[in-house]
């Protein structure tokens, strides 16, 4: 059972957090950040919507009223912002650490790289794409240096190719 259940998370997290059902795999604490969003937009940002597209009707004919299609225009976007987080979160899954192999690299794994052509070392950590960040070190599973981390092993050396050139690093910690 274990095996199988392990087999299962290492085919899930390997390619992409997002599986053929299109379940997307996020922490407890971006699950938990995504939600709070949504509920802001959905009684703040509605509200602040609507009282913008009331200040542009009362500038007079709507016809001729570009504020007052701006507006609408605006509103518009802002739902299918509703939308699209709506059905993000509908096909959400949480996933722990705790869950997943500790044999290799894998979403969710602190990973510290030495730069063998610049020198010095990073640490990233290997998230969704939903929750990556790259001013916190979180890079996508699915970003160039994502992909060339998955199932590798401490001492491992990986060369990426990025926009910017060729990137070459040696695996020296996962976490």
């Amino acid at each position: 059972m274990f095996f199988i259940f392990s087999f299962l998370i290492v085919s899930i997290f390997t390619e992409s957090t997002v599986d053929s059902k299109g379940t997307v795999y996020l922490t407890r604490e971006r699950m938990v950040e995504l939600e709070k969003q949504l509920q802001q937009m959905k009684s703040k940002g509605r509200a602040e919507m609507a009282s913008k597209i009331a200040e542009a009707r009362a500038h007079g004919d709507l016809s001729e009223n570009a504020e007052y299609d701006a507006a609408k225009e605006e509103q518009g976007l802002f739902e299918l912002r509703i939308s699209k987080l709506e059905d993000l979160l509908s096909r959400a899954r949480i996933i722990k650490k705790g869950d997943l192999p500790k044999d290799a690299i894998y979403i969710l794994s602190d990973v510290t790289l030495e730069d063998l052509k610049m020198g010095g070392t990073v640490t990233y950590k290997l998230v969704s794409p939903e929750e990556a960040d790259f001013e916190q070190n979180k890079i996508s599973v699915t970003s160039p240096i994502g992909k060339a981390l998955m199932k590798r092993h401490i001492g491992d050396l990986i060369t990426v190719q990025v926009p910017a050139g060729t990137l070459e690093y040696k695996i020296i910690d996962v976490s």
